[in-house]
């Protein structure tokens, strides 16, 4: 599209600078990694172009089956996930009784714990000799097989990931005009009908949008099949290709294209689906589908059912906070005996850990909202030509594994130092912050870019209008009513960066720079340190909930500073 006469000339300089050194970020930490691991895996020995180490590929009878198990996986979580979420959205949305909005919290829970944390915590209680199947032994002569190869790592990562759906199926159908509903009820469409054939239906994007973030975290996912020792898939594949056999070995390249062009895949087909399909309702608040109330009997089926579901996804927080107190939990229901030690080890063995998440994590998120504010200025303030290629490019690494994006960086900066030093840069906590940075980006900038929207631009050319400059309008004025969204997205890229491990195993090069997700990691790997790890984990919950109650207050604090009251209205 050709640009209207003038734009380029009315684009201040600044706006120029802003905008190169947003994608000078871009293509530098995320663009040039991700091609290179592109470009990698279709070169031969002598930097010829060929597709012979895919033809490599698909000839092991490995690498078959990786791709297949990853597949089978990823698409059996988002339907187990699927069969947690859609019931309890329907149920908390749809029907009246108490407890809604707290069922609905509590079932967003298992989002701040990482999956490979939950993995080791639902082994000891629904595994093998797990707490479930040594009383069923006892008691019935049986035990189920959950947490068994393949199956173990879907019933894991469904556990984990199915908020996911519970969240966008909700928003979905609160929205849902009540008038098609009881269109719908008036010529006799009731009960299951009613749900299959009009409910869900209307609210099918919000769906699609829940399962297919939960395909893409799954397919992508690395440290829970890791932990589980299944690693007949492709994320853990890569990483010991690269790990083991070097960063030259062009199979490692070949997975970590197969799984971006899937996660990419995943994503463009879940919109096509829908295209062309209308969802769209009259109403605008105030109309949404009529809450039923319940007859005792139902209420009690219904409260059965949810506390069995949130039994089951809030088990692995239980299990981890027993171990992180068990002295021995061997062969039995419960920990023989508990101890406080374990705690004692992590606070005095990995501080360090600690302290090494935190300024990461800081540093990743302050950078995450600086380059969030900008690119949402640039985009919604600005006349800035192909402007909006700064958003896709930065919404882009949602499709990208943090194992793709590590390889790239490896690949990518061998043998860069840092100016005025011998150190290389993969080899410093330097890259372990950017690839965090880069990884959720997107995140702080759709919070940013919510801001930015609620701010009239009015309020802008009125301080411009009494004398001040553009960039101190922007520091006076935009910034600080944009504070809520920025600091949801500091604190949603914070804790998300927190629990990171497939980006972080590959790029910590010595303990000492390692963080939190890694310790866990370490820690899980014997059943000895099972117990410290444990604790490591309960911190690190602690810490992403902690941040997410803040998230919460500080946006609510900011909203309501920002509403005018009864009496300013009147």
């Amino acid at each position: 599209m050709v640009p209207p006469p003038g734009i380029w000339a009315d684009v201040r300089p600044g706006v120029w600078l802003a905008g190169g050194l947003v994608l000078v970020f871009l293509l530098l930490f995320f663009v040039s990694p991700v091609a290179k691991v592109f470009v990698t895996a279709f070169l031969d020995g002598d930097n010829s172009l060929t597709l012979g180490h895919f033809s490599a590929f698909f000839a092991q009878d490995l690498m078959r089956e990786s791709f297949f198990n990853s597949l089978y996986v990823a698409i059996m979580a988002a339907i187990f996930a699927a069969m947690i979420a859609v019931p309890l959205a329907y149920l908390t949305v749809r029907f009246d009784f108490r407890g809604a909005i707290l069922i609905q919290t509590l079932g967003v829970l298992p989002l701040i714990m990482p999956p490979f944390v939950g993995a080791v915590a639902l082994q000891l209680i629904f595994g093998r000799s797990g707490s479930l199947n040594l009383l069923l032994n006892d008691w019935f002569g049986f035990t189920l097989p959950i947490m068994e190869g393949l199956n173990g790592v879907v019933f894991v990562e469904a556990i984990h990931y199915f908020p996911f759906i519970l969240m966008n199926l909700t928003v979905a159908l609160r929205n849902i005009d009540g008038a098609m509903e009881e269109a719908a009820m008036n010529l006799g469409c009731k009960g299951w009908r009613l749900f299959w054939r009009v409910i869900f239906p209307l609210g099918l994007p919000g769906f699609v949008a829940g399962a297919s973030l939960v395909f893409v975290k799954v397919f992508d996912d690395l440290g829970t099949p890791l932990v589980m020792g299944q690693t007949n898939m492709l994320a853990p594949q890569a990483y010991l290709r690269i790990t083991q056999v070097g960063l030259e070995d062009p199979m490692g390249y070949v997975i970590s294209v197969i799984m971006i062009l899937f996660s990419i895949g995943a994503m463009v087909l879940s919109a096509r689906s829908l295209k062309g399909r209308d969802f769209s309702t009259l109403q605008k608040g105030g109309g949404s589908i009529q809450r039923r109330r319940l007859s005792p009997v139902e209420s009690g089926l219904a409260y059965l059912w949810i506390g069995l579901i949130l039994l089951i996804t809030l088990s692995p927080h239980l299990g981890v906070l027993l171990l992180s107190f068990a002295q021995v939990w061997s062969f039995s229901p419960l920990p023989d005996a508990y101890t406080t030690a374990h705690y004692a080890t992590v606070f005095e063995e990995s501080s360090g850990m600690i302290r090494n998440t935190l300024v990461y994590c800081g540093l990743a998120a302050g950078l995450d909202v600086v380059l969030g504010v900008t690119i949402a200025y640039l985009i919604l303030r600005t006349r800035l030509p192909a402007r909006q290629w700064l958003d896709w490019i930065s919404s882009a690494s949602l499709a990208v594994p943090g194992i793709v994006l590590a390889i790239g960086f490896l690949r990518l900066f061998k043998g860069v130092t840092l100016p005025g030093t011998d150190m290389l840069l993969t080899s410093t906590w330097l890259a372990i912050m950017l690839a965090y940075a880069v990884r959720r980006l997107p995140y702080a900038l759709r919070s940013c870019m919510a801001a930015l929207q609620q701010v009239h631009i009015s309020l802008e050319e009125a301080a411009e209008s009494l004398g001040a400059t553009k960039m101190r309008s922007i520091r006076r004025v935009l910034v600080p009513l944009m504070t809520g969204g920025i600091l949801a997205g500091f604190v949603t890229s914070f804790i998300t960066a927190a629990v990171e491990l497939s980006a972080t195993i590959m790029l910590v090069s010595a303990e000492s720079q390692a963080p939190m997700s890694y310790g866990i990691y370490l820690y899980m790997q014997s059943v000895a340190g099972r117990g410290p790890g444990a604790a490591l984990g309960v911190l690190a919950i602690l810490v992403v909930a902690v941040g997410t109650y803040l998230s919460h207050v500080v946006v609510e604090r900011t909203a309501a500073r920002l509403t005018p009251s009864k009496e300013n209205s009147a």
